[in-house]
């Protein structure tokens, strides 16, 4: 029992550096989180450059949080951890899709397979909201291209056919990314044919009225 006391201040000191891990990576989990909300916010104002500062300081405690977990496997792998590093990929991948340029692969994010996947998802959902505010203003060509990136992930998600415990729940998302899918397929068919409508009224009343002058 000569070594007890060594023993045990050994494996506290190595709990005390977890802990501490934790509650570091607990803290920046919080502000990657809101990092990318800002962004997104930013993305769907058209404020571009500040989206871009949102997004370099998301991926600056995207960085930091990994780092501080690293000697720690099973809080790298915890939920906060992977959900905010989720987060971080949906606001990386809105802003390519958004703004028409290549997506950032897993490897360019340093994300897990799964947690890549799960962003994108829901970046796909998060471009719905996009939709509809271009189609407040008028139906355009811009809507149709980011419906089809919606239908392109869809397609390519759906192939996705493993447990939920490889994916991370990846088939619930893709389910909900259907259902948004639909729902915006809809909106935008709406939206033409009442543009189609409005089009063919102002062409009538333009004939009736070039008839009534002449």
């Amino acid at each position: 029992m000569h070594n007890l006391d060594t023993i045990v201040e050994t494996i506290r000191e190595a709990l005390e550096a977890r802990h501490s891990a934790r509650e570091a990576a607990l803290e920046r989990s919080r502000a990657l989180i809101r990092y990318c909300a800002d962004a997104i916010r930013a993305m769907h104002r058209e404020e571009w450059e500040k989206a871009h500062e949102q997004l370099t300081r998301a991926s600056e405690h995207a960085q930091e949080m990994r780092e501080g977990v690293v000697p720690f496997p099973e809080l790298y792998h915890s939920g906060y951890v992977q959900d905010a590093l989720k987060e971080y990929a949906e606001a990386e991948l809105t802003y390519a899709m958004v703004r028409d340029r290549p997506l950032p692969t897993a490897d360019d994010l340093s994300l897990e397979p799964a947690t890549y996947l799960n962003g994108m998802a829901e970046a796909a959902s998060e471009l719905r909201r996009r939709v509809l505010d271009i189609l407040r203003l008028h139906h355009d060509a811009e809507a149709e291209r980011l419906l089809a990136v919606m239908d392109e992930v869809y397609d390519v998600l759906i192939t996705f056919d493993f447990p939920d415990v490889i994916t991370g729940g990846l088939r619930r998302r893709v389910d909900a990314l259907r259902g948004v899918l639909e729902r915006t397929r809809g909106d935008l068919t709406s939206s033409l044919r009442t543009q189609r409508l409005a089009e063919a009224l102002e062409h009538v009343e333009t004939l009736v009225k070039r008839n009534a002058g002449s």
